[in-house]
């Protein structure tokens, strides 16, 4: 038998002695708490994982504490800071969601509410919901979709059975500690149920999983077979006059959003000319991997012969390679040899 009787007591017990200690997060019983560290967390870890999030969680909570901090911050430091945690559009969103929040005097207290707010969908408005404030909702990410597949036995593979996996999580959530039970889910699928050779013999929840009786449970989730990304090429335009290095500010939507960088096209739908006339150099090309497409971006260095057509002439002394973009560091590191020399 599963349910949330049989599965969230053993399951607690495991939590209370073995969960993961992290900046985020309070100790197990610590019951209703501030959702800012518990919104902030979540949506750094959407596309990251959390030995990468601790420290920009760390820099973020030191520079805006709160989120009428951050309401009031500058929307280049938040930019410079979220450097190397991908898809802008979610800083963004980060600082629209905070200034919102602020303005209306505190984050709503209902998943309903919570949903309302940019950029919070229905997996990060369950997580607030039921760590921030004990809602018995459903937290459904990689982790639980794993633990449930395998328990249940789910043989239809991912991504069809997101729906099948999330209702058989609801089955399992309790009315009790259900902050405690979401993070203890979590915790199990990031140390026991791992995706390759999971740790069954010490699973708190061994006697009640189906895919262990199986003997399939390192074969779960399925997954359907992936199709090859997309390839795209694009020109950089790394262009230099004196001592200074140009740079732009990305358009504040679509990809790199708002973030600064080096004048580019071809790659992102933007069919511009180089930024100002001058001899340009092949350097050669960095390849990045966006989440949808895989990118060849060739880089060409000159120096400008007259006015940029756009951007900024930056002192190399003051360009900070840590606030770039991680396509745009690669294009730093390959450029910055040439332009030295």
């Amino acid at each position: 038998m599963r349910d949330s009787k049989v599965i969230a007591p053993d399951l607690l017990a495991w939590y209370d002695r073995h969960a993961r200690v992290l900046p985020w997060r309070q100790p197990p019983g610590g019951g209703t708490t501030d959702p800012y560290p518990v919104w902030l967390s979540e949506v750094m870890l959407q596309q990251t994982t959390v030995a990468a999030v601790r420290d920009y969680f760390r820099r973020f909570t030191t520079l805006w504490p709160d989120v009428q901090a951050l309401a009031a911050a500058d929307d280049a430091a938040v930019m410079a800071e979220w450097a190397g945690l991908g898809y802008y559009a979610r800083a963004r969103n980060l600082l629209a969601c905070a200034r919102q929040v602020a303005a209306e005097g505190g984050f709503p207290t209902t998943r309903a509410g919570l949903q309302a707010l940019p950029g919070i969908g229905a997996y990060t408005s369950a997580a607030i919901a039921a760590i921030a404030y004990q809602h018995p909702e459903t937290v459904v990410d990689g982790n639980v979709e794993r633990v449930v597949a395998r328990l249940f036995a789910v043989q239809q593979p991912l991504p069809e059975a997101k729906a099948q996996l999330t209702a058989l999580a609801a089955t399992l959530t309790p009315q009790d500690r259900p902050g405690d039970y979401a993070q203890a889910m979590m915790d199990l699928g990031a140390t026991i149920c791992t995706p390759r050779s999971p740790a069954c013999g010490i699973c708190p929840l061994l006697a009640v999983c189906e895919a262990r009786a199986q003997g399939i449970a390192a074969d779960l989730p399925r997954k359907a077979p992936k199709t090859p990304k997309p390839e795209r090429t694009g020109l950089v335009w790394v262009a230099r006059q004196g001592d200074s290095v140009l740079l732009e500010h990305r358009p504040a939507k679509g990809l790199l959003g708002g973030t600064l960088a080096f004048p580019s096209a071809g790659w992102d739908g933007r069919d511009l000319p180089p930024p100002g006339p001058a001899e340009w150099r092949d350097l050669g090309a960095v390849r990045h991997v966006f989440t949808h497409f895989s990118l060849d971006l060739s880089v060409r260095l000159g120096d400008l012969a007259g006015n940029p057509t756009r951007g900024e002439l930056v002192p190399l002394r003051q360009i900070d390679r840590e606030a770039l973009p991680g396509l745009m560091r690669k294009v730093w590191d390959m450029a910055l040899p040439a332009i030295r020399g």
